[in-house]
């Protein structure tokens, strides 16, 4: 083996950077030297050594170790390929260039695919410099990338070390969130290995919380920045917080490529934290309650501070009492906070152990006397509604007994938001919270027990004379407010004194509670009747209009507290009342003077044998005068005595009678004929209207089908219905049953309904006018303008027609505000496709603005009043005549 050592320059040592070994594997000398000029020719350093044998190159292999290997292909001892394969078993990086004259192609070919790195002719020498640096240069990079995949392996081993020593969960992600790493402790907390993590996502792993991981890896990727947050995991033994630290995993230019993250479980110091803040929550339920009992004296108002309390400040979700029902046994929620789901309403409740809604928690605490827990509403058989709790958070919750004299008369219900909420301290604050309450219960019921005997009588449970008057001065100046009227009643047993002798005064006693009760549930105003002294009774009224209607409803009242005897032992006593009455304001202005004249009224009554008196005598002569017309109307309408008149309507564009308002009068055979406006009022206070009512709807039809048969083409008749008659659940079949009674083919009958009447129960009205426009009647809005006047609701309803009020059409002509209503109307109407009638119209100056403003009918004596069949049977012949 022959070494050879250039000297060079400093140029020469820059181009180089240092020398290199150059391992020749030539047979030929000035071969040799022609390879090495050219590499010293391209300024490349080298150190050289020649071999031309087997065991020569492998002895060199080693102790020289050379940078680069240059070999001839052919030579008489040792041939190229043989040195190629003994250099890629023993120096397999060390670049390997044939040098030689008599290689071919496929040669070449075949030594690079068997790890050559390149081949130079020699007649090429101009190739090898660049060659050789081009091997160099590859070398060195195959060698820097196995350093760098060695110091990686390297640092991943340290990684893997560190990781599998940290105290906390620690994990990596990529950026679609593929677990690429978990630690040994990651997966002792997690409960899932290595095998069953890799590969998966949060969605896959963790349903439950997936959507919050994942929104906490995008603000960690969208910020470039380490966050801390909570989160919560799933595992066999229940949910556990953790505090995880997530932070970027950048590349060489700073983006996140992955997202890291170490996690401790929290969970235990976040009970602990919990429980101290719970304790310190209900201490200051404690406090705030105790605040209350000593300011607040009434039973529901603490009940529903103490609810409050323990939900705004006690953190509960929900605090509910439920008063026990004695006889029934049934306990029914009585105040509540923070129930905006309609929770309560689901809550069926009782302390009896043999029923289903007995076995729950309220059941129990009724029984025990004692506090029951639920710390984990889910898996407690004693909790009943679980679904329903778990979907409102529902987790735990404890029930209080709430106690009078020793025995439980209610129970609190407090829900938590957390399972194991209550713990031993925690119950043994609360039982003193129920004490605290019940306590406070005990003084309130002494309390109220001394304000009841003050205020009610204790025989009959009624309001005594001191709360009634209380109760009348109240009433008193609340009407002189609003300018309303109010009665007050003072009644009598008659013959009380009889009953009590004869029967004894247990017997009196029965008499009185009895008629005490039937006389509150019959009165109008229950909370306004009470027991003054011995057998006298009082009631109050408010906003009556007359005297008329306060001897309805006292008649009413009374006949129906009277209309069975009363049990008394054996005996059955059939029982009368008399009565006195006072109005305010005409007989006094004060509860002390009504009632004064009210007794005075009372003792008239008995001394004349009436069965009751009004103070003031005009009311008495009033009210025999509407009992003597009411008795007349009950007359007429079995003696048939009313009668319709038909009042025209009229195309205002051609003249012609298009329609008919048939109008009711009374035909007295004492008083000749008297207009409605006298006696509908009674008829409809009396409830008669129905069937004078059902009577014109009839009679209409009837009349309708005789000028039928008598030739006729008479228009469609429209009828006025009352409030009483709308409200009818068989309005709607009643009017069915009348066409159907006449049996003559289609009718022509419509319906007058004033628009006030149609807003008092509008969707079931709607419901109602549907079924009539369905039967072919058509229905008309009356007085239109005084009521709702609304383009909200008239559009909902369905209507034909709107009929004008008279008041507007009487003042259109010399009032803007009249004519601009009537025009807004008309307007209003058509653009709804309704037709307008005007009524009242008595001008042709009032004609005339309604045509102008294109209103389609008219009705009113400028054409003809209502008039009597006779003459409207004329008008009709006139009218068809003139077609």
């Amino acid at each position: 083996m022959t070494t050879t050592s250039e000297n060079v320059t400093a140029d020469q040592r820059e181009e180089a950077k240092t020398a290199i070994k150059v391992l020749l594997v030539e047979d030929v000398l000035t071969d040799a030297e022609l390879t090495l000029r050219e590499l010293k020719r391209a300024r490349i350093i080298h150190y050289s050594a020649r071999v031309d044998t087997r065991a020569a190159f492998l002895d060199s292999l080693v102790a020289f170790a050379p940078d680069i290997i240059l070999s001839d292909f052919s030579m008489p001892h040792f041939d190229g390929l043989t040195a190629l394969e003994l250099a890629q078993l023993q120096v397999p990086e060390t670049p390997f260039i044939f040098v030689s004259g008599t290689i071919g192609e496929e040669v070449a070919i075949e030594s690079l695919k068997r790890g050559a790195t390149d081949y130079i002719l020699k007649t090429n020498m101009a190739r090898l410099a660049p060659a050789v640096l081009r091997a160099l240069r590859d070398r060195t990079d195959r060698q820097a990338k196995r350093d760098a995949e060695a110091a990686l392996h390297e640092t991943q081993q340290r990684f893997e070390l560190f990781m599998r020593h940290l105290p906390g969960a620690a994990f990596m992600k990529d950026l679609c969130g593929y677990y690429c790493y978990v630690n040994s402790t990651w997966e002792k907390l997690t409960g899932k290995t290595l095998a069953e993590v890799i590969g998966k996502t949060d969605a896959t792993l963790w349903p439950l919380g997936a959507v919050s991981f994942q929104e906490n890896d995008r603000r960690v990727v969208e910020t470039n920045q380490a966050i801390q947050v909570f989160e919560k995991f799933t595992r066999a033994d229940g949910v556990h917080t953790y505090l995880v630290n997530k932070f970027p995993i950048p590349d060489a230019a700073g983006q996140p490529v992955l997202v890291g993250g170490v996690a401790v479980d929290f969970t235990e110091r976040l009970r602990a934290d919990e429980k101290i803040a719970r304790l310190s929550r209900i201490h200051t339920v404690l406090s705030g309650i105790n605040s209350a009992i000593v300011r607040i004296h009434d039973r529901g108002e603490l009940f529903r501070e103490a609810c409050r309390i323990a939900v705004e400040h006690g953190g509960f979700k929900v605090a509910w009492i439920g008063l026990l029902d004695i006889e029934t046994k049934e306990v029914k929620p009585a105040v509540s906070f923070g129930d905006d789901a309609g929770y309560l309403k689901l809550i069926r409740s009782s302390a009896r152990p043999d029923v289903p809604e007995g076995k729950g928690i309220v059941g129990s605490v009724i029984r025990s006397g004692k506090p029951v827990v639920i710390n984990d509403i889910v898996s407690d058989a004693r909790m009943r509604l679980i679904q329903e709790s778990i979907d409102r958070g529902f987790l735990g919750a404890v029930g209080l007994p709430l106690k009078v004299e020793g025995a439980t008369i209610a129970v609190m219900l407090l829900y938590a938001g957390t399972t194991g909420a209550f713990d031993h301290e925690e119950i043994k604050l609360l039982s003193e919270l129920a004490g605290d309450i019940s306590f406070a219960l005990e003084h309130i019921a002494k309390e109220e027990k001394l304000n009841y005997l003050a205020y009610y009588d204790a025989l009959t449970g009624l309001p005594n004379r001191e709360l009634l008057q209380t109760y009348l001065g109240r009433i008193v100046r609340r009407m002189q407010d609003e300018k309303s009227k109010a009665a007050v009643m003072i009644c009598n047993i008659q013959r009380f004194s009889h009953i009590n002798e004869t029967l004894g005064r247990q017997a009196g006693d029965t008499v009185l509670r009895e008629i005490g009760r039937r006389l509150k549930q019959s009165w109008p105003e229950p909370d306004n009747f009470g027991r003054l002294a011995a057998d006298s009774f009082a009631g109050i009224v408010v906003n009556i209009r007359d005297g008329s209607e306060m001897a309805h409803l006292i008649e009413k009242s009374i006949a129906q507290a009277l209309s069975q005897p009363v049990d008394v032992g054996t005996e059955k006593l059939r029982i009368s009342i008399t009565a006195g009455i006072a109005v305010s304001p005409s007989d006094g202005d004060d509860p002390d003077t009504l009632l004064k004249n009210a007794e005075a009224a009372l003792k008239r009554a008995k001394s004349s044998g009436e069965k009751y008196l009004f103070y003031h005598a005009k009311i008495n002569a009033a009210v025999s005068e509407a009992l003597l017309l009411e008795n007349k109307l009950r007359a007429a309408i079995e003696q048939e005595q009313f009668v319709l008149h038909y009042q025209p309507k009229i195309d205002l564009g051609s003249g012609k009678i298009i329609g008919l308002e048939a109008l009711i009068r009374w035909n007295d055979p004492d008083g000749g004929l008297i207009p409605p406006s006298k006696f509908i009022p009674l008829l409809e206070e009396t409830g008669m209207i129905l069937d004078v009512g059902a009577w014109a709807i009839s009679k209409a039809l009837a009349d309708q089908h005789d000028w039928y048969q008598r030739g006729l083409q008479p228009p469609r008749i429209a009828v006025n219905v009352s409030s009483i008659q709308l409200k009818q659940k068989d309005f709607v079949d009643r009017v069915g049953n009348a066409i159907n009674a006449v049996k003559a083919g289609p009718h022509g009958l419509d319906l007058e309904i004033t628009e006030s009447l149609i807003m008092d129960d509008m969707e079931s009205n709607i419901q109602k006018l549907k079924a009539l426009r369905a039967m072919h009647i058509d229905i008309a809005i009356d007085d239109f303008g005084t009521g709702y006047s609304s383009l909200g609701y008239l559009a909902r309803l369905p209507v034909n027609l709107l009929k004008i009020d008279r008041s507007f059409i009487m003042t259109m002509a010399k009032g803007a505000e009249s004519m601009a209503i009537v025009s807004t109307i008309i307007s209003l109407a058509h653009s709804l496709k309704l037709k307008v009638v005007a009524e009242g119209v008595e001008t042709e100056e009032q004609k005339q603005l309604l045509k102008e403003l294109k209103c389609d009918q008219m009705q009113g004596y400028l054409f003809s009043k209502p008039l009597p069949v006779e003459q409207l049977l004329h008008l009709l012949t006139e009218n068809s005549g003139k077609r």
